[in-house]
């Protein structure tokens, strides 16, 4: 791996996000009718090869099961507004209302510091399970040992814990840190955890024996982490590094697999085939589904880390709505910038390069782009 030589005293890799490659066409093309892309973790096929992020501007109880019914699935997030008031309604419109970003993060840190009602928990993951859709729900590292039993009471499929960055080792002498390994053991649902962005650090989160990891930092378009903290990996880098950590994790506990989920930087249509072509087997997506006209957030977007009491390191974002949650998955699409039919363009990009499956697709080759050729 290409270091360069930042000063006398320091060296870095050289990284690559999502806008700096691109898929280069082969000598095939196939007809996009011939294409699948279902992808499969666990007991449970989508046929959509998504997450919706577990932020309230994107996933309420009826949009989790609006995703589930188009072929994808829509992670709860548990430590939201749906958890914390018996009808968030009045607040999601108060939220898309604000006017000053200063204001409005001030506003979303004092509504998030209601409290979490574990009775919530369990009759928003009550309300996506009776419509028959595969239920997932998430929590972050810090919450997950106080209300996991509430979770899987709740009969949740897919259990996700999520975080800006989540380790398999993180060290505290305040409080008795989460293991991740015991508590995945112990648990009868699979488990996906991230974010993560290095090789080394999903060989640890591969071997708490995790069904998928998620990679990245979530958030996306709607965190300012490297503003605030000074920390980002480059998402093109950051996948094929993890992927070759599953590959390496393959051999080593003889052919056990584990699932690469692009977590932030997939923003537009063309970015989930270049997610693919780098190692994922699926994406989480939070910014384009909160640009439909039925996302909880009415065309505004944000996460939690915009609501923390100390160090925000996300803001409330206005990105307008462009068409239904169906139109933004499957189309038809009536804009030409990447907005709509998200899969519909996956299917295409993999029907031109002439791949017919997810995981022959990982193999296409790509370049990298010069930098005026970005976004």
């Amino acid at each position: 791996m290409t270091e360069i030589e930042i000063g006398r005293g320091k060296r870095g890799r050289r990284a690559y996000a999502f806008d700096d490659i691109a898929i280069v066409p082969s000598r095939r093309t196939r007809d996009p009718k011939e294409v699948s892309i279902a992808w499969q973790i666990d007991a449970y096929r989508f046929e959509l090869p998504f997450l919706a992020a577990p932020m309230d501007s994107v996933v309420s109880p009826q949009t989790a099961i609006r995703i589930g019914e188009l072929g994808g699935l829509g992670v709860l997030n548990l430590e939201g507004l749906w958890t914390r008031y018996e009808d968030p309604e009045p607040l999601l419109q108060e939220i898309a209302e604000l006017d000053d970003a200063s204001a409005a993060t001030r506003r979303l840190q004092e509504i998030y510091a209601a409290p979490i009602k574990a009775d919530l928990i369990g009759q928003r993951i009550k309300e996506v399970r009776d419509s028959g859709v595969v239920t997932a729900a998430a929590l972050s590292p810090q919450r997950t040992a106080e209300f996991s039993k509430a979770v899987v009471d709740a009969g949740v499929d897919i259990f996700v814990i999520r975080g800006t960055t989540v380790s398999a080792e993180h060290v505290s002498g305040a409080a008795e840190p989460l293991n991740l390994k015991q508590f995945i053991y112990e648990l009868d649902v699979p488990v996906i955890v991230g974010g993560c962005a290095t090789y080394t650090a999903a060989l640890h989160l591969m071997r708490t024996g995790a069904a998928g990891v998620l990679v990245g930092f979530g958030g996306g378009a709607a965190h300012t982490t490297r503003n605030v903290l000074g920390i980002q990996v480059p998402m093109a880098t950051a996948v094929a590094d993890v992927a070759a950590a599953r590959r390496d994790y393959m051999d080593e506990s003889g052919g056990r697999y584990v699932h690469v989920i692009a977590d932030g930087g997939v923003g537009w249509s063309g970015d989930l085939p270049k997610a693919i072509a780098c190692g994922a087997d699926a994406v989480m997506m939070g910014s384009p589904l909160a640009r439909a006209t039925d996302a909880p957030g009415r065309g505004h977007h944000w996460g939690m880390e915009a609501v923390h009491e100390d160090v925000p390191r996300g803001k409330r974002m206005d990105l307008g709505a462009v068409g239904t949650t169906e139109e933004i998955l499957l189309g038809p699409s009536h804009t030409p910038d990447g907005s709509m039919n998200l899969f519909g363009a996956l299917r295409r990009s993999m029907a031109t390069t002439g791949y017919s499956e997810l995981k022959e697709f990982q193999r296409v080759e790509v370049t990298v782009s010069p930098a005026e050729h970005k976004r």
